[in-house]
């Protein structure tokens, strides 16, 4: 039997509100990949471009398939699309046949004893755990795609007309993807707990671009960090259920964005919804160059701007500084971060910056607001994470970068004075969410 493995790019051509330049490259990067890794066993990589549906039926004609087989979309607009070539496949007589593969458990498998979806992580993480996980499944050795089918080269950035990427960002494709899960189960998984929040350092598993797309299954990912915590330690063991609870967060805000899709427009937390937010644009605009003179915020917008990656620690000190120091709407920074981040998972990325914004599923509290200052003394107290990115304050003892310099000083001249003063941006915003809801 024929196997016919078919990638549509899509067809815009100019930067777009939820990816950019770093997510495309190392999607191209990712299919170049994929097309050796099908050309060693047999097979080939086809590739077209246009309206994913429309170019799939011609291409289930043109070869004369019976069937197409796709994997299931977490997104509204991969819902959608699903929804589109199954009418559009029984027309004209193709079978469609879809399959649970970006998560263990996905859309309606875990819910709550009356049938609904939960709201809340840690019920849902106790109810997903209950589950029967799916194995892992074996690689394909051998797979026969005819020669004859037409194929378009190879995208680069040119295919969409976007800009260079960032110069720093991670290597693409599958093997790399298998490097990065190696080293973390050998030496990184024992060690998380202790090291995951810490920016300065490699603590983090590096994993989420390829879980992002597929390079990694899920399905394995979870069975090695299992069988890891087999043979660990206590503190191993430890170490390996916090990273386990992270794979079932995705999976929670995945479970998130398929029930309540309008998430991506509005605050999840019906009582929040058209909240005001009197930010001023020109501090978002600082706010994503890194010069607002926070060092870490700075400093993680820079890593982040040079290499499409942020650490997950200072994910959580951006999105609320820029929503909880600057009063500045959620959505401009989720947008901002699917546009560079190479990761950019819609529903991780929109549970994140609602959980911080305070609007979200089982998010922090609206009047729990992080102190960047101390969550530098805290996570970066030697100040290396702050001046690997900040070659300005590489000269600044560290302490000198844990409290903010007194009234209209800098802490190093060619750096500037914090835009805003932590404390009485904290009272504004518990007066703005304390407002809701009394008309104030």
């Amino acid at each position: 039997m024929d196997v016919i493995p078919a990638y549509i790019l899509s067809g815009w051509s100019v930067s777009h509100r939820w990816t950019g330049p770093n997510r495309q490259s190392f999607l191209s990067g990712c299919l170049g990949s994929l097309a050796g890794n099908l050309s060693a066993v047999g097979g080939r990589l086809i590739l077209r471009q246009g309206d994913a549906v429309e170019e799939l039926i011609a291409l289930a004609k043109e070869t004369q398939s019976t069937a197409i087989f796709t994997n299931r979309d977490p997104d509204p607009y991969g819902r959608a699309q699903e929804v589109r070539l199954a009418r559009a496949a029984a027309e004209v007589g193709i079978e469609v046949r879809d399959f649970k593969d970006a998560c263990l458990h996905e859309r309606s498998e875990v819910l709550t004893g009356m049938g609904d979806s939960f709201r809340v992580f840690s019920p849902y993480s106790r109810a997903w755990a209950k589950l029967e996980h799916p194995p892992v499944l074996p690689r394909i050795t051998s797979i026969r795609t005819p020669a004859s089918i037409h194929s378009l080269e190879l995208p680069t950035l040119g295919t969409w007309k976007l800009p260079p990427a960032a110069g720093g960002t991670i290597e693409a494709g599958e093997k790399a993807a298998r490097k990065r899960l190696d080293d973390f189960m050998d030496d990184g998984l024992v060690a998380y707990s202790k090291q995951r929040d810490v920016p300065g350092i490699a603590g983090t598993s590096r994993l989420s671009q390829d879980l992002r797309f597929g390079l990694l299954s899920a399905r394995e990912v979870f069975a090695r960090v299992h069988e890891k915590s087999q043979e660990a330690s206590p503190s191993g063991c430890i170490s390996a259920a916090k990273y386990a609870a992270e794979l079932v967060w995705r999976e929670f805000y995945m479970q998130v964005l398929w029930h309540f899709p309008n998430v991506l427009e509005q605050e999840f937390n019906p009582k929040y919804r058209g909240m005001k937010w009197p930010g001023k644009i020109e501090n978002f605009e600082l706010w994503c160059r890194g010069e607002t003179g926070f060092p870490i915020v700075d400093a993680a917008m820079r890593q982040l701007n040079e290499t499409g990656f942020m650490h997950n620690r200072t994910r959580m000190i951006t999105a609320m500084f820029l929503t909880k120091d600057l009063h500045l709407d959620w959505r401009l920074g989720e947008s901002y971060f699917m546009q560079k981040l190479v990761d950019g998972e819609i529903a991780s990325n929109n549970g994140g910056w609602q959980w911080s914004a305070g609007t979200g599923a089982d998010a922090a509290p609206y009047f729990r607001i992080q102190n960047p200052w101390s969550q530098t003394k805290r996570y970066d107290s030697d100040a290396a994470f702050i001046k690997q990115w900040l070659p300005e304050l590489r000269d600044v003892p560290p302490a000198k970068l844990c409290d903010p310099p007194p009234a209209g000083l800098r802490v190093a001249n060619n750096y500037p004075s914090p835009i805003v003063d932590h404390a009485e941006a904290r009272d504004v915003t518990l007066r703005l969410f304390g407002a809701v809801g009394t008309g104030s």
